[in-house]
């Protein structure tokens, strides 16, 4: 049985905005007092794990270690089939010291060269921490096709160029409110309230 959360207060860890606020909109419902890691000067972890899983357990403990409050980690990636499932759990590196997705969608397309099979998938793991060190997390998936050139300017990361299946535009050109019903990580979040809200 999952532990319920029951604190009035949440720390997101992460320092991307965008990120930040999808999390923020999916937990609105429930009145909860959202701060981001970052709002309040934490330090961004070493993320040394080799998976989504073990990536988004070190953030979530750091966060609730260092505020003494719960804190829900994501750790997201896209992977690319012909890619052997790159860039994974290194989405955000390829992007560059300055987090710059532009930078990393033209090295997915470079790599990808004149593959025919241009399937992938995201990937999003939310690990909820508290600080007595107990841990909930949930994995969520949502397959999809990649285009190029990125189309549209709503979403985050890689948004421009993944398209979903059974969908004719990219999370680049998704309403937010739209994207928060089909999206990875809107999947494992369905699953984190199911199992730790009420």
């Amino acid at each position: 049985m999952a532990r319920k959360f029951r604190s009035p207060k949440l720390v997101i860890a992460s320092h991307n905005p965008g990120k930040v606020g999808e999390i923020g909109d999916l937990l609105a419902e429930f009145g909860t007092d959202v701060v981001s890691a970052g709002d309040l000067g934490l330090p961004e972890p070493i993320e040394d794990g080799v998976t989504f899983s073990a990536n988004a357990a070190i953030k979530a403990h750091a966060a609730a270690k260092a505020s003494g409050l719960p804190a829900l980690a994501d750790d997201s990636g896209l992977c690319v089939h012909a890619l052997e499932d790159q860039p994974g759990i290194y989405s955000a590196r390829w992007a560059g010291p300055a987090k710059d997705f532009i930078i990393a969608m033209e090295k997915v397309e470079q790599k990808l060269g004149n593959q025919i099979d241009r399937s992938a998938h995201f990937v999003c793991v939310l690990a909820l921490a508290w600080p007595d060190g107990h841990l909930e997390g949930f994995e969520g998936r949502v397959d999809g096709t990649l285009v190029w050139p990125p189309e549209g300017d709503k979403g985050f990361g890689y948004d421009p160029v993944f398209k979903p299946d059974g969908y004719e535009i990219t999370f680049g050109d998704f309403d937010p409110a739209a994207k928060h019903k089909i999206s990875h990580r809107a999947d494992a979040f369905r699953q984190l309230v199911d199992a730790c809200f009420e």
